[in-house]
């Protein structure tokens, strides 16, 4: 029988091309994104048709929070679009992605404990995100997943950051929940869901941490943790509530596992939701620490302009001692500095160290064309630091110029604290709290044709101090690139709320 839904056209952009996955919840379609040249997105059709107005707000509700997720999180796989199809159809447009379902791994050859610690974080992280809700119409609302399993879990290859684990169908048992007299009904998967899930009560996200509790325990067994006499509901519901997984030390596995995370496990199968980890940090925390000792995938840090201060420890350097010097001194110095030889003549954005006999400055040199930065030369400046700590300890130093006929021009530069002349640069920052910009023009790139002055902000100001200590504390890696993935990522997710601050900003300094 021919499939009614290949080659049609949704929303007038997305051309259906095959079939590549069908399930309980719906069936998927690889399609063509025709407005971006045919780029490859995904289409799932949920199997529940939207039969009044209630039900379509409600779906358009929850896609609009599983499209904010997937900005938020890596490790949540991207909705970019949602809609009706013939009128009483839903579905989802989502990234494209190539990979493997964690079912199919369960199937395959047993895996080290060192990449099931790394797929259990990444899976951890995810929920994290979602667990800690995202803004809809002003509020924060927790979002739960309610149907974690391995066929949900897609273990991508990432040219970066090797296995990349992508959280699949955020909100679709809730979507397909949405009929008013439907709201104590069970939906989910049988075999994952908690015991309040079976009752069809109000899920909050240790309902989840008990799914992540199965799915965890068949990775390292291979088999499910309870076995009901027959799989239908009334069968599981009994199993769910009364009978009691058989420790890991006492079945066959096929990866050996450490106590800590057997008792991880085992705690997040607890019956009762208060006994079980009562957050995904709790869970992180313990993952962490087998990591550090067993070995696993890359580590990381919540990326944020925030950290705690790190202790004390020998061995820290002190930071570098910058030499006061009056402005006009390193006005004139920062005007006779000339493009470095070794730097190629194009539009490129470095950090230097200034230092002469009379004074040290941190300084961002930048190649432009003559005429932006004539039209740069009235505008505000912002600037802002990211950090992240692992895999490898590294700061993201974003510049901003704004004015409101050319919009923004982006000048980030990275640091890696493992590298003294990079630490040098953000000990003078912390100290100084201020920095230069020099600009080279293209057309002759001499030597500099214009020099402005940043301020540090007072709040970031002590923490750029922190982080060196952190940095020069935490473990050498040769992961840098993966750090500065992860704060790109973030710097991309930042963008839209530092412009609409530049704007605010430049409009109050320039009223008409």
């Amino acid at each position: 029988m021919s499939d009614p839904y290949l080659g049609r056209l949704l929303a007038n952009r997305y051309q259906l091309v095959e079939m590549i996955g069908k399930g309980a919840m719906g069936r998927v379609y690889q399609a063509k994104d025709t407005l971006l040249g045919g780029v490859p997105v995904a289409v799932k059709f949920l199997v529940q048709a939207l039969m009044n107005d209630k039900m379509r707000e409600r779906f358009q509700r929850e896609a609009r929070a599983c499209a904010q997720l997937g900005q938020k999180s890596m490790h949540i796989v991207r909705v970019m679009d949602y809609g009706v199809y013939d009128e009483d159809a839903p579905f989802y447009v989502m990234e494209y992605l190539q990979g493997e379902s964690l079912a199919n791994l369960i199937n395959s050859q047993p895996m080290s404990l060192g990449k099931l610690l790394s797929l259990v974080r990444q899976i951890c992280l995810g929920l994290q995100c979602a667990h800690q809700g995202i803004l809809i119409e002003g509020e924060l609302c927790p979002i739960i997943h309610r149907d974690i399993k391995p066929s949900n879990i897609l273990v991508c290859q990432d040219d970066t950051v090797g296995e990349l684990v992508k959280i699949l169908d955020f909100g679709i048992a809730k979507i397909l929940q949405s009929n008013s007299e439907q709201t104590s009904s069970f939906m989910g998967t049988l075999a994952y869901s908690s015991p309040e899930q079976m009752e069809g009560k109000s899920l909050d996200n240790r309902a989840d941490i008990y799914s992540l509790g199965v799915l965890v325990y068949e990775l390292i067994t291979g088999r499910l943790p309870l076995e009901p006499q027959a799989h239908t509901f009334p069968a599981w519901y009994k199993a769910h509530h009364s009978q009691i997984p058989a420790p890991l030390s006492q079945v066959p596995v096929r990866v050996q596992v450490p106590p800590a995370l057997e008792k991880l496990v085992m705690t997040c199968l607890a019956k009762s939701p208060t006994a079980r980890p009562q957050n995904m940090s709790e869970i992180l925390a313990v993952l962490a620490s087998l990591e550090q000792r067993f070995g696993g995938g890359f580590q990381r840090s919540e990326l944020t302009n925030t950290m705690t201060a790190a202790p004390e420890a020998p061995g820290v350097e002190a930071p570098v001692e910058p030499v006061p010097a009056p402005q006009a001194l390193i006005d004139q110095a920062c005007q006779k500095s000339t493009w470095p030889g070794n730097k190629p003549l194009a539009e490129i954005v470095f950090p230097k160290l200034l230092t002469t006999e009379k004074f040290s400055m941190a300084s961002v040199w930048v190649m432009l064309s003559r005429q932006e930065i004539e039209n740069r030369a009235l505008c505000t400046r912002y600037n802002q630091f990211l950090f992240v700590l692992v895999p490898h300890p590294v700061i993201l130093w974003i510049t901003v110029l704004y004015n409101l006929d050319y919009g923004p021009r982006w000048l980030p530069c990275y640091l890696d604290l493992k590298n003294p002349r990079s630490r040098d640069i953000v000990s003078v920052l912390h100290l100084q709290g201020e920095y230069r910009l020099l600009l080279f023009a293209l057309e002759t790139p001499g030597n500099c044709s214009s020099v402005m002055t940043a301020k540090v902000s007072a709040s970031q100001q002590p923490l750029l101090g922190e982080w060196i200590k952190a940095g020069q504390i935490s473990p050498d890696t040769d992961h840098s690139h993966v750090s500065r993935v992860l704060l790109k990522s973030e710097f991309e997710k930042l963008k839209p709320k530092i412009l609409q601050k530049l704007e605010l900003s430049y409009k109050e300094r320039n009223p008409l």
